[in-house]
């Protein structure tokens, strides 16, 4: 026992080690290969030799016995027995089992023969086997009227119509025989067929196999007789021919057309003209207009609705579906993707009958696919269906069908945009693949005909207010396919379904309000040209002032642009999603170009508003006054003298530092935080979902399922939802910002006015040539530069009012002020400021000559003394005056005053200085923002995209004006560059 075991074992081993290094694989072979004497083993899945007297079935996995054999045993595959038949009896039986003798002749299998109507016979009544077979001829003779099957093995009833030509089953000349069935010649009727099917797409036309079996048998049956089921085959073949119109009286819709003219007695079905009695209906007729008739002044009769107790949001589609050979297959709901080439989940395919919910899908579909999927092409009667609520009956409503493929006297017909010259339709199919076969039914096709292209639109009446709809239209394109290599080629197909409306008059309404508002930026540009002509202190209408109107009249455009594109987003995104009754529809990619061209247009104009300002921003001329006085007199040696003298004690000029910094932080700040203004928009946007909102389909949920079906963008409402959250976002932001943050936390701008008032010094600003804004920073202590203890006592004494106000009046708190000032006080400050101007900067304190530096402080110290005076009213003949400025001068932004012999300080209690800031240009930052946010998305569709780019643009543009207005600062102060930090 223990040597068995141990035997077993070791060849367990070495099995194991020999499978180790066999290869899994094996030859492919194909039934067909394996040739006449050999045949293809199922279980092998490799080719097997048959026995003597042998040769492959016709399936080819099995033997069977060769002609003069007979099989004695068959127990499948291989294992086959064959025996030779006597001489008297070369015969086989149909089964192959037993010998016979074969009166006729045999087949080239080696089994009997009869002549065309009769029928074979091998065994008596009780299947007793005879010897000698015998061929009975059927009776084709009144009252039998028989003749044998196909098969041939039968007798049965011979078609009717040759029973009605003939009185018999025999149908020789002068009758016709086709497709089966005989007619008489003696009909005006046209004997010769155009059996051909033209490809306009690949200029081939091909013979057809189909229309030469079946297509006169079609037209016979259903003009003589009015078949129904030949009525619908040869409406079917005039459908596979592209419905053609062409001179070429005898093809399919020529044939088809002959019968319609004939049967007009017959009368119509329903009461449509269109609709002859036993025809099936393909046309909707070829008068001019017709097509506008159709689709433009009939009413759907029913309405749709969003939401409410009558919510109708179901397009009820059902298809009347057809074969080839005219039987009424069954009636078919769309839904389900009937119509639909490309595969997905049922719940996204049934999406596509949601009113109002645009639908699109495209995909490739392998030619094989199609090949196998439809042998045989299905056609379609499509209607909507409704409900009458009076009655409570079920109807049908008729949706015509556009044809782009359909040919006109042997060219396409150009459809244009004219609907009046359009030729309705009715019946559609997905797939031909009969009509392309040229020599013998059932094999490959030599072209396939694929719906690449299915559009159903739906169209609201205008000025609807209870969801009306004009009747639907389905447009469809043909793809013509030269079959070659199925599994290697493709078609690209698409279903889609649109919701349009007629978009002229919300055009109307849009041009008029650009009109106005356009016209109204051009007189407001003309009035800030005229104020800026009064603040650089020019009369004189140059180029210059042409360009600047221009640059003014750029910002008020773009603003203009703004406000149409806004209220039209936020019209159609109110209006649409929250309509209980549908009264409007989103407008169509291809309606939606004009607004888009607005967007840019808005977005070209606002950046060129905001390099102005930037510019503007750069350039400013700033100052800033000191007001600090020596504390007494030092001990200073004098090279020169070669002796000790004394001399005023110096005034620190850190304080001039520490204001041109703090002046340096606020140039970029703003009155929201731009990093959470992005953050929050895209928030709400992606995670909240409120870019659900920009879809183009009725709902109004901020969520959606992974599984149902998600409608295309609309590019006015991802504009109308991302703008709106962008400027609700920056009005709380604002809110927050003047209300609690700056009040209670910390306020900059306000805080910066205080500082000079610590610090002693004033800052002068001109942004025109002669106007700017004064800070009156003069110290009601006279002295800052002082210790800790000392600051902190004024500080007190100014708590408890026991010093002076520290506005520029007596016992007033005013201290920031709009200044016009006069053309002589300009030129004074032009001609110290010369030396300043003169070099790129100050010098550097290491390698500049003494003159050098000894000048730029000179020409300091003569400006901060120069403009000292100016405050304090010394020079009479550049004087100023304090007053109001007119509401409307506030509202204009003008000054009506001219400064002519005495400059002008406006009492300005907002902080206006801000102007020269980013912060006093929040509306162009945040609008600019806007619209480079909206330029990206629409171009992107990614919203993260947009918040990504629209951050790194606003933080490049801050690094410019804080590099650049820090060269300008220390350009225009004479503060060195390297203490701004």
């Amino acid at each position: 026992m223990a040597t068995r075991c141990g035997a077993a074992a070791l060849l367990l081993v070495l099995s194991v080690r020999l499978s180790a290094g066999q290869s899994f694989s094996l030859p492919l072979r194909q039934p067909q290969d394996c040739g006449h004497a050999r045949y293809f083993d199922i279980s092998s899945l490799a080719c097997g030799q048959c026995g003597p007297h042998q040769g492959r079935s016709a399936w080819g996995i099995s033997c069977v016995c060769l002609p003069g054999f007979k099989m004695v045993s068959n127990n499948g595959g291989p294992s086959v027995i064959c025996e030779k038949c006597p001489e008297n009896m070369s015969g086989i039986t149909e089964d192959g089992w037993n010998c016979i003798t074969c009166p006729k002749g045999l087949t080239t299998e080696g089994k009997c023969k009869c002549a065309i109507n009769e029928i074979l016979v091998e065994r008596d009544v009780n299947g007793k086997l005879l010897n000698e077979a015998l061929c009975i001829r059927c009776d084709a003779n009144k009252p039998s009227f028989s003749a044998s099957n196909v098969l041939g093995d039968r007798c049965i009833r011979c078609e009717q119509t040759f029973i009605n030509i003939s009185e018999s089953c025999d149908c020789s000349d002068p009758n016709i025989l086709t497709g089966g069935l005989c007619f008489s010649n003696s009909r005006n009727f046209p004997s010769k067929p155009v059996a051909t099917v033209r490809y306009g797409q690949l200029g081939i036309t091909v013979v057809s196999a189909w229309f030469l079996k079946n297509l006169q048998a079609s037209a016979a049956a259903c003009w003589l007789y009015s078949n129904l089921t030949s009525c619908q085959a040869l409406g079917n073949m005039c459908v596979m021919n592209m419905n053609s119109l062409s001179s070429i009286t005898s093809d399919a819709c020529g044939l088809f057309q002959y019968v319609y003219a004939n049967t007009a007695g017959l009368g119509t079905v329903h009461s449509v003209s269109f609709w002859r009695q036993n025809l099936p209906w393909l046309y909707y007729g070829d008068q001019p207009g017709l097509a506008s008739q159709v689709l433009d002044t009939t009413q759907f009769p029913t309405s749709f609705s969003f939401k409410g107790t009558n919510k109708n949001i179901k397009l009820q589609l059902i298809a009347a579906s057809y074969d080839a050979e005219g039987n009424f297959l069954k009636w078919q709901k769309l839904e389900g993707g009937v119509l639909q080439l490309c595969p997905d989940t049922l719940t996204r395919l049934n999406a596509a009958y949601t009113f109002g919910t645009t639908y699109q899908q495209s995909c490739t579909v392998s030619v094989s696919k199609m090949l196998s999927d439809f042998a045989t092409p299905i056609f379609y009667d499509v209607y909507l269906e409704y409900h009458d609520d009076d009655s409570g009956q079920q109807y049908l409503w008729a949706v015509p069908v556009l044809n782009l493929n359909l040919q006109y006297n042997e060219m396409s017909v150009n459809q244009g945009s004219n609907m009046n010259n359009w030729l309705l339709t009715r019946r559609m199919f997905l797939v031909d693949s009969l009509s392309g076969q040229e020599n013998d039914l059932g094999r490959q096709p030599r072209i396939i005909r694929i719906a690449s292209k299915i559009m159903i639109s739906i169209r609201l009446i205008p000025n609807t207010q209870r969801g009306t709809i004009y009747p639907p239209l389905i447009t469809i394109a043909y793809k013509d396919v030269l079959v070659q290599n199925p599994d290697a080629q493709s078609v690209m197909v698409s279903f889609s379904v649109n919701y349009e409306m007629n978009q002229s008059e919300a055009q109307i309404q849009t041009n008029i309000a650009l009109g106005v508002l356009g016209g109204l930026a051009v007189l407001w540009s003309l009035l800030k040209t005229a104020g800026w002509k009064r603040r650089i202190g020019s009369p004189i209408i140059d180029l210059q002032t042409v360009l600047k109107f221009l640059l003014f009249y750029a910002g008020d455009l773009a603003n203009v642009f703004f406000i149409i594109t806004v209220g039209t987003g936020l019209y159609w995104l109110i209006f649409f999603k929250a309509q209980q009754f549908v009264s409007v529809l989103l407008p169509l990619p291809s309606q939606e170009e004009d607004f888009v061209t607005y967007v840019g247009c808005a977005f070209a104009l606002k950046a060129l508003q905001f390099f102005h300002k930037l510019f503007s921003q750069l350039t400013v001329d700033v100052f800033f006054i000191d007001w600090e006085r020596p504390k007494g007199k030092v001990l200073k040696a004098v090279e020169a003298e070669g002796g000790i003298k004394s001399a005023a004690a110096p005034v620190s000029i850190w304080r001039t530092y520490f204001i041109a910094n703090e002046w340096n932080e606020i140039q970029t700040a703003r009155k929201i935080n731009p990093l959470f203004q992005v953050l929050a928009v895209l928030f709400f946007l992606e995670v909240v979902g409120f870019s659900n909102l920009a879809l183009m389909d009725s709902s109004s949920s901020l969520t959606r399922s992974s599984e149902s079906y998600i409608a295309p963008w609309s590019r006015i409402l991802r504009f109308g939802v991302s703008t709106v959250l962008w400027l609700v976002i920056a009005m709380l932001q604002i809110i927050f910002f003047a209300v609690f943050y700056e009040r209670f936390v910390e306020d900059k701008i306000r805080q910066f006015v205080d500082l000079c008032s610590m610090s002693n010094i004033s800052v002068f600003l001109l942004s025109h040539r002669c106007f700017g804004y004064y800070i009156h920073g003069r110290s009601v202590h006279g002295h800052a530069d002082t210790n800790m203890e000392e600051m902190n006592m004024n500080l007190k004494r100014e708590a408890e009012n026991l010093c002076s106000q520290r506005g520029l009046l007596p016992n007033t708190d005013g201290q920031t002020f709009q200044i016009s000032i006069s053309s002589k006080m300009r030129q004074q400050y032009d001609r110290i400021h010369e030396t300043l101007t003169r070099k790129h900067g100050p010098a550097r304190l290491l390698d500049s000559s003494a003159t050098t530096f000894e000048q730029s402080t000179k020409t300091y110290h003569t400006m901060n003394k120069f403009l000292g005076s100016f405050i304090d009213h010394v020079h009479k003949d550049m004087d100023y005056i304090v007053k109001d400025k007119l509401l409307l001068e506030r509202i204009i932004g003008m000054e009506f005053m001219e400064p002519m012999e005495k400059s002008i300080f406006y009492n300005d209690e907002g902080h206006s200085f801000s102007d020269v800031l980013f912060y006093g240009n929040e509306a162009t930052l945040l609008i600019f923002d806007i619209l480079f946010f909206s330029v990206v998305d629409l171009a992107s569709q990614s919203f993260v995209l947009a918040a990504v780019l629209t951050y790194l643009q606003q933080e490049i543009f801050r690094f410019i004006r804080n590099t650049s207005g820090q060269k300008n600062l220390a350009s225009k102060t004479l503060v060195d560059e390297r203490f701004l930090i």
